[in-house]
């Protein structure tokens, strides 16, 4: 997501700089994207700090402010700097990114050049956690993206959790990277369905018209996928007795479904916590041994109990 949208950010800009005014309808054609995805991009210019302003009405659009010719000239030390830092990270790791920005970069006022290419190096994302290495991302994200932008019906051979594999013609509709995890939200012949793209076999894409919803907006879609999946990961909530000062520890470890009840006069925090089944939420609260208290369900005491009692069995053998 962050590589497409600073790639797009760049071209974006570099088209009003060609056109001096443009609309929603001439953007989503030239970058191949829907109209309503082109109005998003134009709005995100202001948010950056991109001096832009539309114009309602007939024969209005939108332009870079100081005329219907401005050219990247126009930005200021500030917003030059802005633009940087928000595309400079995806830079990195793609190529076409980095050779657009030092193309921006030779449009820009001499004064300027320093501090913008300052500004695109002064920040790296590195998504591996500790001790891990980054995950890359597999070709098939790529053809995944072309068939998105150019709006191709995908073939699609997948494998699920269980392992079972399936053929079918697919609507790409957005693609979704989560935690070093690609995901691919697409229109099936049984509706909107969520495939992780490190259980895609294959994908092939095709000269077929992909179909894709007027109102569809990539964002709003993704936020109810999550909700769903949160949903099912806190089935089981337990109440916890735990020393307010390890709250962000405990913060990490469960996320959103983390809630503080109360804080008590002896320090401690009463606390909820939840996961999909009552073992999942032992397994963590085990290695906090005596400092979380667990006050309920019964059935997060009991796997408790189940794995103090093994380990104790395993250990008191040596």
């Amino acid at each position: 997501m962050i590589l497409m949208r600073a790639d797009r950010l760049v071209a974006l800009l570099l088209f009003m700089q060609a056109r001096g005014r443009v609309t929603a309808t001439e953007v989503a054609a030239e970058l191949e994207v829907s109209i309503a995805t082109a109005r998003r991009d134009l709005d995100a210019l202001s948010t950056a700090g991109i001096p832009v302003y539309s114009q309602p009405g007939r024969g209005g659009g939108w332009s870079l402010v100081g005329g219907a010719r401005t050219d990247l000239t126009g930005l200021t030390s500030t917003e030059a700097k802005a633009l940087f830092l928000l595309a400079g990270p995806a830079a990195a790791v793609s190529p076409t990114v980095h050779s657009a920005l030092r193309k921006l970069v030779h449009a820009l006022p001499d004064t300027f050049r320093a501090d913008a290419v300052a500004a695109s190096d002064a920040v790296l994302i590195d998504t591996a956690p500790w001790g891990q290495r980054a995950k890359t991302s597999t070709p098939l994200v790529e053809v995944l993206q072309d068939a998105v932008i150019s709006r191709r019906k995908v073939s699609l051979q997948y494998k699920n959790r269980a392992g079972e594999q399936t053929q079918r013609l697919i609507d790409p509709w957005g693609l979704i990277a989560k935690n070093d995890v690609w995901y691919l939200i697409a229109g099936t012949d049984t509706g909107e369905r969520t495939f992780r793209v490190d259980r895609i076999i294959a994908a092939t894409s095709t000269d077929a018209v992909a179909d894709r919803p007027a109102d569809f907006a990539l964002p709003r879609r993704w936020e109810r996928v999550v909700d769903e999946v949160e949903e099912r990961r806190s089935l089981v909530w337990a109440t916890v007795l735990i020393p307010a000062r390890f709250l962000p520890v405990l913060h990490i470890q469960f996320g959103r479904h983390c809630e503080v009840l109360e804080t008590l006069d002896d320090g401690r925090s009463r606390v909820r916590v939840a996961a999909h089944i009552p073992s999942s939420i032992a397994e963590t609260i085990a290695g906090w041994g005596s400092t979380v208290a667990v006050l309920e369900p019964e059935s997060v005491r009991t796997e408790l109990a189940r794995l103090g009692a093994e380990l104790v069995a395993q250990y008191e053998q040596g």
